[in-house]
């Protein structure tokens, strides 16, 4: 990750244009996720909504990554392939990730979505909700980095859950990943008590688990899955700082 880099306001509302786009775009996405439906079918959505709205898929941008969404189910957590294979059914918890580059910069956003319904699901997710909505609420000028893990690590953790320790958030902007690194636990780090300026941009993800946090990388080189196979989930909002607080630029 190259050094942080730290947004003008003209920057920031650019990438404001992009992030409201990217969000229409994910309720389109997370309002389609069905019994039935595949993962190829959102792809192709998310690649023509994305082109029809100015912008370029992000993750086509990365090397060896040919897709503009990366679609998990229930043990898959991030980077999963999207497929005709992968038919969505009643049970199912699905994670949606996706990104833009408008205007010579790139917004961030995932979302997790139940098919039908379980009440245990719906905790876990709920829990995830809560982790990330806090976590934004962190994301203010003056305060530490570290408060925006501290806040993702104590929601899951006070639930029974268990932040994931491998993959981390990330800052935003002219490039798809940039500094700084932003984990979903504490270790207290150096990197920690950097102070949030305004102008930064910070893709925050809340990842986790129902049981252990050992994640397994999949024969296809990308999808990332749980080890013990139990459910896991994602959440990310791209969210800028700024003087008057938390601006979520990827939001519905």
């Amino acid at each position: 990750m190259s050094q942080v880099n730290i947004k003008s306001p003209e920057e920031v509302e650019i990438m404001a244009q992009g992030g409201k786009k990217l969000g229409e775009i994910k309720k389109t996405l997370r309002d389609l996720v069905a019994a039935g439906r595949n993962a190829w079918e959102l792809e192709e959505l998310a690649t023509k909504l994305i082109i029809e709205a100015g912008g370029v898929p992000s993750f086509k941008m990365v090397p060896g990554y040919s897709w503009s969404t990366c679609i998990n189910t229930n043990d898959g957590i991030v980077h999963g392939i999207p497929t005709r294979q992968m038919v969505f059914a009643e049970g199912d918890l699905v994670s949606v990730d996706l990104g833009m580059f408008y205007r010579g910069f790139h917004t961030d956003t995932s979302f997790s979505v139940l098919v039908g319904k379980d009440s245990q699901k719906e905790h876990f997710l709920d829990a995830g909700r809560e982790a990330i909505n806090k976590a934004i609420s962190q994301a203010r000028v003056g305060k530490p980095l570290g408060d925006i893990s501290r806040a993702i690590e104590t929601t899951l953790e006070r639930q029974g859950y268990h932040p994931v320790t491998s993959l981390v958030g990330h800052g935003v902007g002219r490039e798809l990943h940039e500094a700084p690194a932003i984990p979903c636990f504490t270790s207290g780090s150096a990197s920690e008590r950097m102070i949030l300026q305004p102008g930064m941009v910070l893709a925050i993800e809340v990842m986790y688990t129902l049981g252990s946090p050992e994640l397994v990388t999949d024969s296809d080189g990308w999808t990332i899955r749980t080890q013990d196979g139990k459910i896991s989930a994602l959440f990310e909002e791209t969210v800028a700082v700024t003087a008057s607080g938390p601006l979520v630029l990827t939001k519905i």
